[in-house]
Protein backbone atom coordinates (compact mmCIF):
# COMPACT_ATOMS: atom_id res chain seq x y z
CA UNK A 1 0.00 0.00 0.00
CA UNK A 2 3.09 2.63 1.09
CA UNK A 3 4.14 1.73 -2.58
CA UNK A 4 0.96 2.55 -4.16
CA UNK A 5 1.30 5.63 -2.56
CA UNK A 6 5.16 6.59 -3.22
CA UNK A 7 4.01 5.86 -7.21
CA UNK A 8 0.88 8.24 -7.21
CA UNK A 9 3.15 10.90 -5.41
CA UNK A 10 6.06 10.67 -7.87
CA UNK A 11 3.69 11.66 -11.08
CA UNK A 12 3.96 14.90 -9.42
CA UNK A 13 7.96 15.36 -10.04
CA UNK A 14 9.39 16.37 -13.27
CA UNK A 15 11.23 13.73 -14.79
CA UNK A 16 14.93 14.94 -14.46
CA UNK A 17 16.36 18.34 -13.01
CA UNK A 18 18.94 20.23 -14.23
CA UNK A 19 20.57 22.17 -11.87
CA UNK A 20 23.25 24.85 -12.77
CA UNK A 21 25.46 25.70 -10.23
CA UNK A 22 27.18 28.83 -10.95
CA UNK A 23 26.74 31.00 -8.21
CA UNK A 24 25.10 28.50 -5.49
CA UNK A 25 26.19 28.44 -2.30
CA UNK A 26 27.48 24.77 -1.91
CA UNK A 27 25.54 23.98 1.32
CA UNK A 28 22.95 25.57 1.10
CA UNK A 29 22.19 23.94 -2.08
CA UNK A 30 23.57 20.58 -1.04
CA UNK A 31 20.52 20.26 1.63
CA UNK A 32 18.46 21.29 -1.04
CA UNK A 33 19.34 18.50 -3.41
CA UNK A 34 19.72 16.07 -0.42
CA UNK A 35 15.91 16.40 0.45
CA UNK A 36 14.69 16.29 -3.26
CA UNK A 37 16.59 12.98 -4.30
CA UNK A 38 15.45 11.15 -0.97
CA UNK A 39 12.18 12.22 -2.20
CA UNK A 40 12.68 10.16 -5.54
CA UNK A 41 13.44 13.15 -8.05
CA UNK A 42 16.36 12.75 -10.19
CA UNK A 43 18.83 15.52 -9.96
CA UNK A 44 21.68 16.24 -12.20
CA UNK A 45 24.28 19.39 -11.24
CA UNK A 46 26.28 21.13 -13.85
CA UNK A 47 28.97 23.91 -13.59
CA UNK A 48 29.79 23.06 -10.00
CA UNK A 49 33.87 24.86 -10.52
CA UNK A 50 31.72 28.14 -10.49
CA UNK A 51 29.88 27.27 -7.44
CA UNK A 52 30.82 29.00 -4.31
CA UNK A 53 31.28 28.76 -0.29
CA UNK A 54 30.90 31.55 2.37
CA UNK A 55 34.52 32.98 3.67
CA UNK A 56 37.51 34.36 2.42
CA UNK A 57 39.47 32.04 0.13
CA UNK A 58 42.40 31.67 2.44
CA UNK A 59 40.09 30.82 5.27
CA UNK A 60 38.75 27.85 3.29
CA UNK A 61 42.10 26.91 1.98
CA UNK A 62 43.08 26.50 5.37
CA UNK A 63 40.32 24.56 6.58
CA UNK A 64 40.17 22.68 3.61
CA UNK A 65 44.06 21.81 4.63
CA UNK A 66 42.84 20.50 7.97
CA UNK A 67 40.52 18.35 6.45
CA UNK A 68 43.40 16.47 4.22
CA UNK A 69 45.48 15.56 7.29
CA UNK A 70 42.37 13.37 8.16
CA UNK A 71 43.34 10.11 7.45
CA UNK A 72 43.42 6.63 8.89
CA UNK A 73 47.21 5.97 10.63
CA UNK A 74 47.90 2.79 9.91
CA UNK A 75 46.64 2.17 6.37
CA UNK A 76 46.00 5.74 4.72
CA UNK A 77 44.55 3.63 1.66
CA UNK A 78 41.70 3.04 3.40
CA UNK A 79 40.24 6.19 3.84
CA UNK A 80 38.45 9.23 4.97
CA UNK A 81 39.17 9.98 1.14
CA UNK A 82 40.03 14.03 0.26
CA UNK A 83 38.29 14.25 -3.24
CA UNK A 84 39.60 17.14 -4.92
CA UNK A 85 37.38 18.00 -7.47
CA UNK A 86 34.78 20.44 -7.33
CA UNK A 87 32.09 17.64 -8.36
CA UNK A 88 33.35 15.35 -5.64
CA UNK A 89 33.56 17.86 -3.62
CA UNK A 90 29.35 18.46 -4.16
CA UNK A 91 28.90 15.00 -4.36
CA UNK A 92 30.61 13.82 -0.69
CA UNK A 93 28.44 17.32 0.71
CA UNK A 94 25.35 15.68 -0.25
CA UNK A 95 26.14 12.36 0.62
CA UNK A 96 27.26 13.35 4.11
CA UNK A 97 23.54 14.81 4.93
CA UNK A 98 21.60 11.38 3.61
CA UNK A 99 21.99 8.13 5.40
CA UNK A 100 24.54 6.50 2.40
CA UNK A 101 24.79 3.32 4.62
CA UNK A 102 20.96 2.38 4.12
CA UNK A 103 19.42 0.90 0.81
CA UNK A 104 17.39 4.46 1.13
CA UNK A 105 20.29 5.87 1.15
CA UNK A 106 22.17 5.25 -1.87
CA UNK A 107 19.20 4.57 -3.85
CA UNK A 108 18.99 8.61 -3.12
CA UNK A 109 22.39 8.76 -4.48
CA UNK A 110 22.34 7.11 -7.81
CA UNK A 111 19.51 9.72 -8.31
CA UNK A 112 22.43 11.95 -8.38
CA UNK A 113 24.63 13.13 -10.96
CA UNK A 114 27.46 15.86 -10.79
CA UNK A 115 29.84 17.40 -13.49
CA UNK A 116 32.05 20.28 -13.96
CA UNK A 117 31.04 22.28 -17.19
CA UNK A 118 28.06 21.00 -19.03
CA UNK A 119 28.29 17.88 -20.94
CA UNK A 120 26.78 17.11 -24.27
CA UNK A 121 23.25 15.79 -22.96
CA UNK A 122 22.84 18.54 -20.50
CA UNK A 123 23.80 21.37 -22.60
CA UNK A 124 20.83 20.97 -24.66
CA UNK A 125 18.22 21.09 -21.20
CA UNK A 126 16.29 23.81 -19.56
CA UNK A 127 19.26 24.48 -16.44
CA UNK A 128 17.50 25.88 -13.25
CA UNK A 129 18.76 28.01 -10.17
CA UNK A 130 17.68 27.31 -6.85
CA UNK A 131 16.78 30.79 -5.22
CA UNK A 132 17.10 30.10 -1.50
CA UNK A 133 20.68 29.01 -2.64
CA UNK A 134 22.12 31.61 -4.29
CA UNK A 135 24.89 33.52 -3.20
CA UNK A 136 23.86 37.25 -4.41
CA UNK A 137 20.42 36.49 -2.51
CA UNK A 138 21.95 34.75 0.68
CA UNK A 139 25.24 36.95 1.34
CA UNK A 140 25.39 40.26 2.83
CA UNK A 141 26.83 42.33 0.09
CA UNK A 142 30.65 42.83 1.09
CA UNK A 143 30.92 39.63 2.47
CA UNK A 144 34.46 37.55 1.37
CA UNK A 145 33.52 34.31 -0.38
CA UNK A 146 35.51 31.43 -2.21
CA UNK A 147 35.22 29.85 -5.80
CA UNK A 148 34.85 26.04 -5.65
CA UNK A 149 36.88 25.55 -8.77
CA UNK A 150 40.06 27.89 -7.59
CA UNK A 151 39.50 26.18 -3.89
CA UNK A 152 39.82 22.86 -5.99
CA UNK A 153 42.78 23.81 -8.26
CA UNK A 154 44.79 25.21 -4.99
CA UNK A 155 44.42 21.50 -3.25
CA UNK A 156 45.27 19.51 -6.39
CA UNK A 157 42.55 19.16 -8.93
Amino acid sequence: RKSAQHRKKSKMFEKLIVVDGRGHLLGRLASIIAKEILNGQHVVVVRTEEMNISGSFFRNKLKFHEFLRKRMNTNPGRGPFHFRSPAKMLFRTVRGMLPHKTKRGQAAMERLKVFEGVPPPYDKMKRMVVPSALRILRLRPGRKYTVLGRLASEVGW
